[in-house]
């Protein structure tokens, strides 16, 4: 009989189930793509059915249902931080206690209640959830493994040794000092949204001058050459309050923090760019720690500071390790697949197979359409489309529409597990326009200007074009273009200010060129996507070019589309000029008018 273990994480953000049979990952979804919530904390109900559903599986056949944090110990640090700061925070306890008391607390009984599940529960903790995922999906027997988050139970940084089918803690830094949480602080003081903005801020940080690092070090935080460290508490308000941030923190630099949605000024570009630095500098201090105790060759990251791919780029260029593997949904999300991998092995004590690339398949575990499924949605809605008699003809002609400066909803396959877009849930343009960053910034996804595209780049062409020799399939890393990429920058565009600096034309591919000439680089492998590979190499054969602009497709404040009638809802609420869903190809020219309220989008409603 086959081992079947249900992986959950929820109450926080980005809940989230996986499915793992034997040691294999079947399936694993956000519940954000179902409930169309960006970030759903709750209970990930439509991503466990999808899970049951992908397996084959029913409730009453799962060995176990693993949950990925441990609620009671992080209830006692809840109730010793209220304790040690009483009586400020008492709002902030009394608004948090209901839920515990009514739901977080008995979880066991939650998770059966919910689920209708008679069988066995079971719960890891939260820096082992995010280790496990890490590790275990890895191609190595052995690796240091660095977590790096806001905070767990009482977690926030933790370093792990994997050795084949275990995990073994060796070292851990508890709240309230976190490197996550003071990125986040910084996050909200720029404006931006916690949890969830500070990509935001990385995307942000090149436009500033870092002249605040001294301050961060003076004032904020002191650290160790071994990577641990210590928040100046004095200036936050995030362990008893409902803020991140006070207002010494305030008049730290210079002035109330900024209203989100107003004008970015010069000062929160140059906040972005100093804790970006801060962080990269106490990210190198911590793997080179991991490294001295450990004498590993091989590095696995995990936890939301290892989306931090401009920190993570400077790891991989110190060359201190030989291989590094970063979990590709490594925010909460990602627990759920950890949770499930540490019951397997640690509870279970299963021997481990090691993947020659990794485990993960390329994060393509989501749900996934038929043509015929994707056909029948069309005809009953009396959507214009054309079908294409074949995948070859498919990929010739959207490669076309890419060298005609379309912009394109690319919908296929298994939707991507995590944050990013790699291929299946896409937007994508010609990465040689100057305009393109511009147009899908505004009149696609409507967000912030000075949001940078990421390239997706044919894996065998990668090191042509950027200065990286290594693979980056989930869209982990930054490296810079190719210097022979680049073009010159009048002195005119030099003395071009903040967000002005976006429109200069830097290379041969402007549109996924930061300012600073880097780029967020996802590599596309024939083997884990053979369909956008060819895409892509259709594409090259026609321009000389291997490189496209891919980012999510969704527009700002919604989750990634799920669904054929997501992929159209967001297709007809923008200026995309083309959607491919599956072998069908829709021009926006041809499309009826669109209502909000039209009757197919109630029926396809979920709570």
């Amino acid at each position: 009989m086959a081992l079947q273990i249900l992986g959950i994480s929820a109450f926080y953000h980005d809940s989230a189930a996986c499915l793992v049979r034997d040691g294999k990952i079947i399936a694993a979804a956000q519940e954000e793509r179902f409930s169309r919530k960006k970030h759903d904390e709750r209970f990930p109900t439509h991503a466990i059915q999808f899970c049951l559903r992908e397996a084959g599986c029913s409730i009453e056949q799962l060995d176990a249902v693993v949950f990925y944090d441990k609620p009671f110990l992080k209830f006692n640090r809840l109730l010793e931080t209220y304790l040690s700061s009483a009586p400020k925070g008492f709002r902030s306890f009394l608004l948090a206690m209901p839920v515990w008391l009514k739901e977080k607390l008995w979880l066991s009984d939650v998770l059966a209640d919910e689920l209708s599940f008679e069988g066995k529960i079971l719960f890891t903790e939260h820096h082992e959830s995010h280790a496990a995922s890490a590790f275990f999906p890895s191609p190595f027997e052995r690796a240091v493994i660095v977590t790096v988050d806001g905070v767990g139970e009482y977690a926030t940084t933790s370093i792990a040794l994997g050795n084949a089918n275990a995990v073994t803690l060796l070292k851990e830094q508890h709240f309230p000092h976190s490197l996550g949480l003071l990125y986040s602080a910084f996050t909200y003081f720029t404006g931006f949204k916690v949890n969830s903005g500070e990509y935001k801020v990385m995307g942000l940080a090149p436009y500033g001058e870092p002249n605040f690092v001294k301050k961060i070090y003076d004032y904020l935080i002191d650290v160790r050459e071994d990577g641990s460290f210590a928040l100046n508490m004095e200036y936050f308000d995030f362990a008893s309050g409902l803020r991140m941030t006070n207002d010494r923190f305030a008049s730290l630099f210079g002035g109330r923090e900024r209203k989100p949605e107003s004008p970015l000024t010069q000062r929160e570009m140059d906040l972005a760019a100093s804790v970006q630095i801060v962080t990269e500098e106490i990210m190198m201090k911590l793997v080179r720690h991991a490294k001295n105790i450990s004498h590993e060759k091989n590095l696995c990251l995990a936890g939301g500071v290892a989306l931090n791919c401009v920190a993570n780029g400077k790891i991989l260029r110190s060359n201190l390790f030989e291989n590094i593997w970063i979990q590709p949904a490594s925010g909460d999300a990602g627990g759920a697949l950890g949770a499930a991998l540490t019951a397997y092995y640690h509870y279970f004590q299963k021997e481990r197979i090691i993947a020659k690339t990794d485990s993960q398949f390329g994060s393509y575990l989501g749900t996934s359409y038929s043509d015929d499924e994707i056909k029948n949605f069309l005809e009953r809605r009396n959507i214009p489309f054309h079908e294409t008699r074949n995948n070859l003809e498919l990929t010739k002609i959207t490669a076309e529409l890419l060298t005609q400066e379309n912009v394109i909803g690319w919908f296929q396959g298994k939707m991507e597990f995590g944050p990013r877009a790699l291929g299946n849930r896409s937007i994508i343009g010609d990465a040689r326009s100057s305009e393109m960053q511009k147009k899908m910034n505004l009149k696609i996804k409507y967000r912030e200007s000075f949001r940078p595209f990421a390239p997706a780049v044919l894996e065998e062409k990668v090191s042509e074009w950027f200065e990286m020799e290594e693979t980056s399939p989930y869209m982990l890393l930054v490296a810079e273009v190719k210097k022979e990429k680049q073009r010159a920058i009048s002195s005119e565009d030099e003395k071009k200010w903040g967000i002005d600096k976006l429109n200069v034309v830097r290379s041969e591919i402007p549109a996924v060129t930061h300012i600073d000439y880097s780029a967020r680089i996802q590599t596309v492998h024939k083997e884990t996507n053979s369909l956008f590979h060819k895409l892509l190499s259709d594409f090259y054969a026609l321009t000389k070019c291997p490189v496209i602009v891919n980012t999510s497709f969704n527009v700002r404040g919604e989750p990634i589309v799920e669904s054929p009638e997501d992929a159209y809802r967001c297709f007809m609420r923008t200026e995309m000029d083309v959607l491919v869903l599956g072998k069908c190809i829709l021009y926006k020219n041809e499309q009826p008018n669109f209502t909000e309220t039209s009757d197919w989008e109630k029926e396809y409603a979920l709570d």
